[in-house]
């Protein structure tokens, strides 16, 4: 089988008993598979410094986009308005979600490299009164930026909107206090920063925000409120479960607890994140992204100067000494990026950086 690791936020590089919990066939309707899903519930819960009964945790079959749909199409009804700020593709990606569903939205769009201003924020919830919610992304990887949700959140509670956050890169790798901050619904994934695999998203919801939305849904299967009444009686989902990527996902929150929690795996990203640019600046190549705003999950770097470059050659020539990064995904510049999520550590940083540094001076 190939071998080589994951510089990506995510799907990213698990351990091998990760994996290996995958080997199991379970029968979705078991009390004890229906117990794992309890069990992740109440992690979660715990993770994001929330309880029961103001908040609870839905598990939403589908990739990262689908939670987010989810999230939109169900608690947005058909009289409210969502303001939407978008730094990314991922905040775009949410337009996209409300133009197919049809809703009523205002975006507010930023550069790229630029955070979304609270002040802004609070300038178009005066101008129109209208908008109920407000969404936005945490970790916005197409540049690597770390929002600042903590100063909009307290602009939107001020005026009284639901606020509805996509930390699907930083939950668990970036500590969020979702309760002290107001936050109405954070939705992630389960193979980011718990470092899982792909298959589900999770949705930590304010319960009474959820139960306004009973009825709203514009999907049948995506229907948050629906998952959730199901899902709370006895950890039974609503429709099949990808039931090797539960048991995945529990034993990587059994693996974080092991390591320390949020503070020990944050603070692992950071170091990462902080070798690996320092590392870059040493061969000439700069972040995309000011140090104030650089987020610890990804890092955008421009391609090098004075160098005959082909981010295609490089790829290929890091990959095939155990490593694959990403190309760019912001469009006014030559850029690509390099995740240091997952099991990485400070010696797949400095042998990442070292063969950088071979094939610049082999292609020079």
């Amino acid at each position: 089988m190939p071998n080589y690791k994951l510089l990506t936020p995510g799907p990213l590089t698990t351990t091998d008993t990760v994996k290996k919990e995958m080997l199991f066939d379970h029968c979705t309707w078991d009390d004890d598979y229906k117990k794992i899903t309890l069990e992740i519930r109440d992690k979660l819960l715990k993770l994001a410094h929330v309880e029961e009964p103001e908040y609870t945790v839905v598990l939403m079959q589908g990739s990262g986009t689908f939670g987010v749909e989810s999230v939109l199409t169900s608690v947005i009804g058909g009289e409210d308005v969502l303001l939407i700020a978008a730094n990314g593709a991922y905040g775009d990606r949410m337009e996209e979600i409300a133009k197919h569903a049809g809703l009523s939205y205002f975006i507010y769009h930023e550069e790229y490299s630029k955070v979304p201003s609270a002040q802004k924020i609070g300038e178009i919830l005066k101008e129109h009164p209208e908008i109920t919610h407000v969404s936005m992304v945490h970790s916005e990887t197409t540049s690597g930026i770390l929002n600042d949700i903590a100063s909009v959140a307290k602009v939107v509670k001020g005026a009284g909107k639901t606020f509805i956050v996509d930390a699907m890169s930083s939950f668990g790798g970036v500590d969020i206090p979702v309760g002290e901050l107001g936050i109405d619904f954070i939705i992630s994934s389960a193979n980011k920063c718990i470092q899982g695999v792909p298959g589900f998203s999770f949705i930590i919801c304010r319960k009474d925000k959820l139960l306004e939305s009973r009825g709203k849904a514009r999907s049948l299967s995506l229907d948050l409120y629906d998952q959730w009444k199901t899902m709370d009686k006895d950890g039974k989902w609503r429709f099949t479960s990808p039931t090797h990527v539960v048991l995945a996902f529990a034993q990587a929150l059994r693996e974080m607890e092991a390591e320390g929690g949020i503070p020990a795996r944050s603070r692992r990203y950071r170091e990462n994140n902080r070798l690996l640019i320092s590392k870059m600046e040493e061969l000439g190549i700069r972040p995309y992204i000011g140090r104030e705003h650089q987020g610890p999950i990804i890092t955008t770097f421009y391609y090098p100067e004075h160098h005959n470059f082909s981010f295609q050659d490089m790829y290929q020539y890091i990959k095939d000494r155990g490593y694959a990064i990403y190309p760019g995904k912001v469009t006014d510049a030559d850029t690509f990026r390099i995740g240091n999520i997952g099991e990485i550590y400070k010696e797949d940083i400095e042998k990442l950086c070292e063969i950088i540094k071979q094939f610049l001076e082999e292609e020079n």
